[in-house]
Formats: structure tokens, sequence, C-alpha cells
């Protein structure tokens, strides 16, 4: 096991990896920048070192003065967490070069898995299902007018490095290709510094559906069945659960079998999920694999049973999993509700500032995973998300209940956050019924 592991990241992720780290009996240290000196990750963890000034791009993604502060501080491994250099093959390569173990995939497989294309390609390889479209990065217009004529409108261009939805555009026409094209490829360059595209035919009325894998350098991979993103705003999820409401038992077996199958074609090691896009005919498609835990997976850990952060990091160290497929089984429903620091009602704005007063909700079956307490103050620098509040029910409509109880304590005083909206959401007629689909928000009337 590792004798020191250092925390490059913040937030409520941050507590969740040292508190996951204080139960194997690993000494923490938190990096931070100066925007973050009085974070509770900062209190909690055994050191901390200041990284430097508040943008991102000079502390918490500055990968010389992390990995000096590892050097330091006699950390032999890093946990990234999510975002920041979570997903990053050039830190991977470095903290591997200064005998640091990164808690993480290896930097070929974020490669391979990052780069959309060649994941769509490795994932068709390994039999598992993909979405019809180019096999690679587009060349240029005409070779996208060329590959549409084969499988027809309507496409979606999306950016090989993507995420988040930046450079990704519904076309409909050869006349929206042409200028969506160039748009895609420009805002692309400019969020990823990559302007390669891909495309492919787009899903009409699709879920999102996610699966959960752990695999250990012993080529042991398992899934820990599927969580429902499909509530989405402009790509950005804002509530999962687990499981989805209209996957079915040989639905799930099928889908956990197919994400072990491409994990183990990449000699996958660690925490990763594989994301399904699923049509109105339970047809299921490959769409990326994200090589890192997820925001949502404690909707994954309070159905299983499994802490996946301790797992992580065990394999990480050298472990088996020290468990097989048969042995995780699904108890209950879970539902998380991202709560972000935002005026839902324009536009989701954020809205940073000083937390006068809070009251987090309590009682059977609610976890609260945050990072924020009374006068603290919310930087303006980075993520909105201040809080997931998961719930967890013997069945979907207790855990809605449960959902709209806690939501109902959940007390934030001094900014603006997305409780409200949350509220508002649980309540829909569609929404308790399942009824819904990654369009669900831009149909359905939440906002007044």
């Amino acid at each position: 096991m590792f004798k020191k592991v250092l925390i490059a990241n913040r937030g409520e992720i941050a507590l969740r990896i040292i508190r996951a780290c204080q139960e194997l009996d690993i000494p923490t240290v938190a990096v931070h920048s100066e925007a973050d000196t009085d974070a509770l990750h900062v209190r909690f963890a055994d050191e901390a070192i200041c990284i430097g000034p508040p943008p991102g791009y000079e502390s918490y993604l500055n990968m010389v003065r992390i990995i000096s502060a590892a050097e330091i501080t006699g950390a032999d491994a890093i946990h990234p967490g999510y975002g920041f250099l979570a997903e990053n093959a050039e830190f991977a390569e470095i903290c591997a070069s200064c005998n640091i173990k990164f808690i993480g995939a290896t930097a070929d497989n974020i490669r391979r898995m990052g780069d959309k294309a060649e994941a769509k390609t490795t994932m068709k390889n390994a039999d598992v299902p993909v979405v019809p479209g180019s096999d690679g990065i587009l060349k240029d217009l005409n070779d996208a007018k060329k590959l549409v004529k084969e499988i027809g409108y309507p496409i979606m261009l999306k950016a090989v490095a993507g995420g988040g939805g930046k450079g990704m555009r519904f076309v409909d026409s050869d006349t929206e290709l042409e200028m969506n094209y160039m748009m895609a490829s420009a805002e692309a360059e400019g969020a990823f510094g990559n302007a390669d595209l891909y495309l492919e035919r787009f899903i009409s009325n699709p879920r999102h559906i996610e699966v959960q894998i752990m695999g250990d350098k012993f080529g042991n991979v398992v899934h820990f069945g599927e969580r429902e993103c499909s509530i989405q705003r402009r790509h950005q999820k804002l509530l999962e659960e687990a499981p989805s409401p209209v996957v079915d038992a040989e639905l799930r077996a099928r889908m956990g079998e197919v994400a072990v199958q491409g994990a183990k074609n990449v000699n996958y090691e660690g925490a990763a999920t594989i994301e399904f896009l699923l049509d109105e005919d339970k047809n299921f498609y490959f769409m990326e694999m994200n090589t890192r835990i997820q925001v949502e997976h404690p909707v994954t850990e309070m159905v299983y049973g499994y802490d996946l952060l301790k797992d992580q990091i065990r394999v990480a160290a050298g472990e088996e999993l020290g468990y097989e497929q048969k042995d995780i089984k699904i108890n209950g429903h879970a539902i998380e509700c991202r709560i972000n620091a935002e005026d839902w009602q324009r536009n989701f704005m954020p809205n940073p500032g000083t937390v006068e007063n809070i009251h987090f909700p309590g009682g059977p079956g609610i976890r609260v995973d945050t990072h924020i307490y009374s006068q603290y103050k919310i930087p303006p620098f980075y993520d909105s998300l201040i809080a997931k509040l998961i719930v967890h029910g013997k069945n979907r409509d207790e855990a809605i209940k449960r959902m709209r109880r806690a939501l109902n304590e959940f007390v934030v005083e001094g900014v603006k956050t997305t409780i409200p909206f949350h509220s508002r959401l649980i309540e829909n007629e569609d929404f308790q019924k399942g009824n819904f689909n990654t369009g669900f928000l831009d149909n359905v009337k939440i906002i007044d």
C-alpha cells in the first residue's frame, strides 16, 4: 500500500479521497491554490501545500508544482480525482518517470480512450456496438459530405478531444454541415487545442446510460450495473440515478458484459465508466469511456455497497479486486442531485459568494458529499458544484420521496443554488414515471 497520497484536486472530491485514504490508513497531502487556503480539504489532510494563484492553470493544472509538492512531502502516489489532470496522459507519464504512482488509467489508455475517434474504433474492434459514423478523424469537409451520403442525416459533429458539449453540433442538411463544420472545429481548437472532428448518426430521443467498471492488474474486470444520466442541460448532467428506470435485468447484464469486454480489450486497470446511448428500441451504442472516477459514483456505491474510491486506490497499489461479478448484487435505488452555486432562473448563471448559513439534510438513506460550510467563500475560479445530495431507498418511489424531503431540508443562504430547480424537477410527472431522455429539459417546462 502507498506510504502517502497527494490529492491533486479540490472541493468535494478531494475530501472524498481523503476519507477513503483515512480508512486505508494512508496519510494525505492536500495541494491548494491561494483561493482555497481555507478549504476543508486543506484542513482535513495531514499536510497541505499552496501551489499557486487562483487560476487553475497556475495551480491545479500546474504539473511541475504538483510533482514538486509530491517530492517535497514524500508522497509516492497522486490521486487526480475528476477534472483538472485526471485524464491527462502527459501528467500520468511524468508521474511514472518520477516513480510516483498515478491513481488512474495508464497514459496509453488515457490517450486511446481520450481520443473519441480512436476509442470508437477500439471498441468496434472489440465487438462493442457503436453508432454508425466515421471510423476515425474526418480529413476535411468533403470527407464529411461523402460519409453523410452513406449514412444519411441527421448527424452529430463531435470534437475528437471533446467533453461537456464543446465542439458538438447537430446537423440536418448539407447547408448546415458546411456552416457547422467550421464552427465546431474552431470551438474544439479553442477549448481543447485540437480542431479534429468525427461524426456519428444522430440517435433520436436517446437516453444516456453509463456502466461503472473496475479492473485490476491481474486481468479481473467487473461492472456495477448502470447509471441513468439523461437529465442534462447543454450536455451537462444535473441528476443521476441507479439503476435506470428503463433497464431490466437482461439488458443490464448485456450492457455490463459489453462494458467489461471493452475494458478487457484495452487491459484496463482501475475505475472507469463506459458510456452508452440507448435508443427507443433498447439498442445501445458506445459513446465514450471516461478513464477516471465519475462525479456521480456515489449512486453506484449506495446501490451496490462497495467503496469505489477505496477499491480504486487498492488496485492502483497492485492489489487484486478480491471479488467477482457474482458477488455484486443490486440493492434498492439511489438518486443524486448536483447542487450548484448557480442562479437557475437566469440560465444557470454561476453565483459565487459567501455561504451565510447552511443546514444539511439527514435521516435514513441520506448522504451529502460537500466541501462547503457556514461563512465559506465560494471562489469564482472553478466549477460551480458545491454539493452532491444522494438518497437511497428500497425502490425508486421511496428514493424520490426521500429526495423531496432532503431537498426541503437543505438550506443554503447567501448564494443562489439549484436546490429549487431540483425540487421542481422531481415533482414532474414524466420524471416520476421514468419517461424522459437527454432532450427532456429542452421539451419540458421546469423553469418559469
